[in-house]
């Protein structure tokens, strides 16, 4: 579906993931997920300076944006981290970001072609 609302649910989506990463520790966190490929609550909380508690209460925050998954196995949930959200992120920065680029040319284009006809100048 791509219309209005597919847009809104992307506008969306994305400002989830950068209010996620917004926080320092959810960034170690994934970055240890990365390294690791999947991990526990507990072996994550001992690599950081947070309680067990804290590190459950940031791979919630993770997991609703959609950038870490749990997979229960037995007693434990083993967290990994999902790519898709990121991606998805990233190609709406590089999006922006060309947009900004054209913009600055265009400002440059102007202010190096100098007074025009008529100025005073």
């Amino acid at each position: 579906m791509t219309g209005p609302a597919s847009a809104v649910d992307a506008v969306g989506e994305i400002a989830e993931v950068l209010a996620a990463l917004a926080d320092p520790t959810r960034r170690r966190l994934l970055d240890a997920l990365a390294a690791r490929g999947e991990a526990t609550a507990t072996t994550l909380a001992a690599e950081l300076p947070v309680s067990r508690q804290a590190v459950v209460k940031h791979l919630a925050v993770l997991d609703r944006a959609g950038l870490v998954e749990g997979r229960r196995r037995g007693r434990e949930v083993r967290y990994a981290v999902s790519a898709r959200p990121l991606d998805a992120t990233a190609r709406w920065m590089a999006r922006l970001a060309e947009e900004w680029d054209a913009r600055l040319a265009a400002i440059k284009r102007i202010a190096e072609s100098g007074p025009g006809p008529g100025s005073g100048a």
